[in-house]
């Protein structure tokens, strides 16, 4: 898994009271495989402001639930470049950086707008952003991984805490309703 937990977290990208009239305009910047941070790390050396935002993740690998940080976005990050001081030419050399994402030709522009949401939804005391994977709906299938129940499948009912959730499952002829670590069930495919 690809972890950004050693990096500083950079400040929320100053998204306020500018416009690309004022010539500071997002440009959304394709990194190399994993390299998303390499790619901060040396845009903001050369001056670019930068914004990467991240996503808490918990994933399953070798039978181990493992915490981690990943790009919200796999392989981009947006740089915010006054198109009157700035040129863009140093970016698509840059150590961890591909280039900037263009459509015809033109480097695509990300408006302050979507930039804004993209930071508002960020937890206000981490500065990450949620996993999604980690919530169920109401009615979806899982599968149990764990446990003394593991290889079945359920249907998700709620969750019973910060740890747990209850789940429906056909057991002895019967619909029974199951709580179970919520680290045992995962999306069944």
């Amino acid at each position: 898994m690809n972890t950004l937990d050693s990096l500083p977290q950079a400040p929320p990208p100053e998204t306020t009271g500018t416009t690309a009239d004022s010539g500071r305009i997002w440009h959304v910047v394709s990194c190399k495989p994993r390299q998303e941070a390499v790619a901060e790390t040396q845009l903001r050396r050369q001056g670019f402001e930068v914004y990467l935002p991240r996503i808490a993740t918990r994933q399953r690998r070798n039978g181990c639930w493992r915490e981690g940080v990943q790009a919200l976005f796999p392989r981009y990050l947006f740089v915010r470049v006054d198109r009157f001081q700035q040129s863009i030419a140093p970016i698509r050399s840059t150590r961890g950086a591909v280039g900037l994402v263009r459509f015809g030709g033109e480097p695509a522009v990300m408006p302050d707008a979507v930039v804004a949401a993209i930071h508002a939804r960020e937890s206000a005391g981490t500065g990450l952003h949620a996993d999604p994977a980690r919530r169920f709906a109401v009615g979806e299938r899982v599968a149990v991984l764990d446990g003394p129940l593991a290889g079945l499948d359920g249907i998700f009912a709620s969750d019973d805490g910060e740890q747990r959730a209850v789940i429906l499952m056909e057991l002895l002829g019967k619909t029974n309703r199951v709580r179970v670590s919520r680290d045992w069930i995962a999306r069944a495919a």
